[in-house]
């Protein structure tokens, strides 16, 4: 490891000052928050969701360990969705408690924060390997034909794909993830890697929405990834394939109270761009000349 220090680092006071407090407070006070949805995403399957802003939703491990591919979109406009890569540098290429999702620009602010997980301490394992990853994207049969030959029509984006064309989206509309409960890192030739999961029936990721969400989630058809997917000892690996849970909280109007939902980012500049010019006594002559 090293302590060389972040690229992308904030003023205090900025948005990426985050106010933790603030957010424990949806943790702490269970109490305060009532379920209104619960649903199942099958295996090799997906499903998508709605979350208004201010409310909580969360992905729950419901039998066995299994790996979801998590995208986001404004409900009212997809053209502003999660954007992996710059989350990765704005947060780090690992998530858990109090990172945030940001949106694509020109939009650039907070979708949701990540506001418990129950496998925040799992840290950085002997061989490198972090959970909730950013490095990597979807499964996708387009890679899979490229490598083996064949074609599998259930992979992550696939999976996807189908969840969000009954919301009026469609493949185009498919970004890069959030790989929820995965285990990836880089080896000694700076080549990716996955990991089995590691976590278990029961373990969640719990995310407070910062603006009306439309949210899918796609049960990755690798199952936990304790077997290899590609390669000379790849397998079907069905049967460590589980379903995911999912369940929307609203939270009492008092746990709200300081808080509103992020506006777009303020840069309102033009790029560089040279505007005409109007020459607006030359017109105001052409239409007295014009009689108006």
């Amino acid at each position: 490891m090293t302590d060389v220090a972040a690229a992308y680092r904030a003023a205090e006071g900025s948005i990426l000052d985050i106010d933790q407090a603030f957010y424990r407070r949806f943790v702490e006070r269970q109490e305060a928050r009532h379920l209104i949805a619960s649903h199942t995403v099958p295996i090799r399957d997906g499903l998508a969701w709605e979350v208004p802003a201010g409310h909580v939703f969360r992905i729950v491990v419901s039998e066995g360990p299994q790996v979801g591919d998590l995208n986001l979109w404004n409900l009212h406009n997809p053209r502003e969705r999660f954007w992996a890569s710059r989350t990765r540098q704005l947060q780090r290429a690992h998530v858990s408690t109090f990172d945030r999702l940001w949106s694509t620009l020109p939009y650039l602010r907070p979708m949701a924060t990540i506001i418990d997980d129950s496998l925040a301490d799992y840290g950085m394992d002997a061989e490198g390997g972090r959970v909730h990853d950013l490095l990597g994207t979807r499964c996708d049969p387009y890679v899979n034909r490229l490598l083996t030959g064949e074609d599998f029509d259930f992979h992550c984006h696939s999976n996807l794909v189908r969840a969000v064309m009954p919301h009026g989206l469609d493949e185009r509309d498919v970004h890069d993830v959030l790989n929820v409960f995965q285990c990836t890192g880089l080896n000694d030739d700076d080549q990716y890697f996955m990991k089995a999961c590691p976590a278990r029936k029961g373990d969640y990721l719990e995310f407070f929405a910062e603006i009306d969400l439309l949210c899918a989630m796609s049960c990755c058809p690798g199952g936990d990834l304790s077997v290899d997917l590609w390669g000379p000892e790849a397998a079907d690996p069905l049967q460590t394939c589980h379903p995911l849970g999912v369940e929307v909280y609203a939270v009492d109007d008092a746990l709200l109270e300081g808080w509103s939902s992020p506006t777009p980012a303020p840069y309102r500049g033009g790029h560089g761009l040279q505007r005409p010019q109007v020459d607006w006594a030359a017109i105001k002559a052409v239409n007295e000349s014009n009689g108006q």
